[in-house]
């Protein structure tokens, strides 16, 4: 049985409450549908993730999913990590290496190497690869995974690298370049340019990097 309290209607002051607020999503709606009527185009992104804060290369490797969950061909040129064994890499090369392409190049950190010219023999090597790849219009995107880190030592010359992406790059293809300190011409040319921020990491109390969070 209904009690005579469920057929109370709203007060007056709760129904104005919902009117208004049914109201500002209707005109919200209506001013973000006439933006998106204008947003038609489409074109290949030079896409930068850098910053100090965590999470670079693990949005790249975001995007590089939701190619493959979309059948789209696609491939991720390592320039700095080597031998380490990672989740990203284990999974695409036992499951969707039909689909994309996965090149660990790098052979670790400046500190670990303390091998300038081997670095940088690496790091050609690794550009030399990546624009193999670029070229090839197949490729609905291309991860060019630190990056930034080998142009900052110098491993690689930065104007070729922007002159490739400005001149060569296919029309339609996506590159994505992670890494701290991304030179500022880099992301003068980009389309698409995030900074990630450091607030706090476990780090910095002592806690090491551990699978599935870092690697």
């Amino acid at each position: 049985m209904t009690s005579p309290a469920d057929d109370t209607p709203q007060s007056d002051g709760q129904q104005s409450d919902s009117d208004r607020h049914n109201a500002k999503m209707a005109r919200k709606k209506q001013a973000r549908d006439k933006i998106m009527s204008t947003k038609t185009d489409e074109k290949g992104l030079v896409i930068v993730h850098t910053g100090k804060g965590k999470g670079k290369s693990s949005a790249a490797f975001g995007m590089i999913f939701r190619c493959i969950a979309h059948q789209l061909p696609c491939a991720v040129v390592q320039f700095i990590k080597g031998g380490m064994d990672t989740g990203e890499r284990n999974l695409v090369t036992a499951h969707f290496g039909d689909i994309c392409q996965f090149h660990t190049m790098g052979e670790g950190f400046t500190w670990e190497t303390q091998d300038r010219e081997r670095d940088i023999a690496a790091a050609t090597a690794a550009w030399e690869k990546a624009k193999e790849l670029i070229r090839d219009e197949r490729h609905h995107m291309v991860l060019l995974d630190e990056i930034n880190i080998a142009l900052r030592y110098g491993y690689i010359p930065l104007e070729e690298v922007i002159a490739f992406l400005e001149t060569e790059k296919p029309e339609m293809t996506h590159v994505v370049l992670t890494g701290r300190n991304a030179a500022d011409e880099l992301i003068e040319i980009a389309d698409l340019v995030t900074e990630m921020a450091l607030v706090k990491h476990p780090f910095r109390s002592g806690i090491k990097a551990q699978i599935g969070v870092e690697f």
